[in-house]
């Protein structure tokens, strides 16, 4: 076994989990963010999976890992679309979800608004 290959084994880890939890969000509330989250999972696991092809040797024609090649280009923008949609999604969720929180706690701060009187 390579080192190349060995590498995008233990790789394939993370990204596979990063992955699987961002299927569950996904299903657990259908929203744009957890869209982001998935698609930017998804991103950096074919930039994984790009690796380990690149190690067996798999799709020759697409010339792994050398300039100016489409194994080059796709897993270039796979790791910058994943390195981007991913983070701006747990963003969204996370300003999402805390504005939900404060809005949550004014009420309970408030309990008698105006449109009660």
């Amino acid at each position: 076994m390579s080192a190349a290959l060995l590498k995008g084994l233990v790789a394939l880890v993370p990204a596979s989990t990063l992955f699987s939890g961002s299927v569950a969000l996904f299903f657990k509330g259908k929203s744009v963010c957890s869209l982001l989250q998935l698609l930017g999972a998804g991103c950096l696991v074919v930039v994984v999976l790009t690796h380990v092809c690149e190690a067996l040797h798999l799709f020759p024609w697409m010339h792994w890992g050398l300039e100016q090649s489409v194994g080059h280009y796709f897993d270039f923008w796979s790791a910058v679309l994943g390195l981007t949609l991913f983070p701006l999604g747990y963003l969204y969720h996370a300003l999402t979800k805390r504005q939900a929180q404060l809005s949550c706690l004014k009420l309970r701060l408030h309990p008698y608004s105006k449109q009660d009187k």
